[in-house]
């Protein structure tokens, strides 16, 4: 069985991922609802952890199932 932690990494990777897509459908649309700074910040923000969250989880479900 997973552990919490992991489940918790891959919650957060799908969220991340989620707002990416918002992110990048409000920008493409020309007038983003919370301003085009913060939906800048919110785009760059959820690649890197939504990447880092998914790497991590894969390894900890990896390590889970060799052991």
């Amino acid at each position: 069985m997973y552990s919490l932690k992991t489940q918790v990494l891959l919650l957060t990777a799908i969220l991340s991922a989620i707002a990416l897509v918002g992110c990048i459908f409000e920008l493409s649309s020309g007038n983003p609802d919370w301003g085009t700074i913060p939906t800048w910040a919110i785009l760059l923000t959820s690649i890197p952890v939504g990447v880092a969250s998914f790497v991590t989880a894969v390894k900890l479900a990896r390590q889970s199932l060799d052991s």
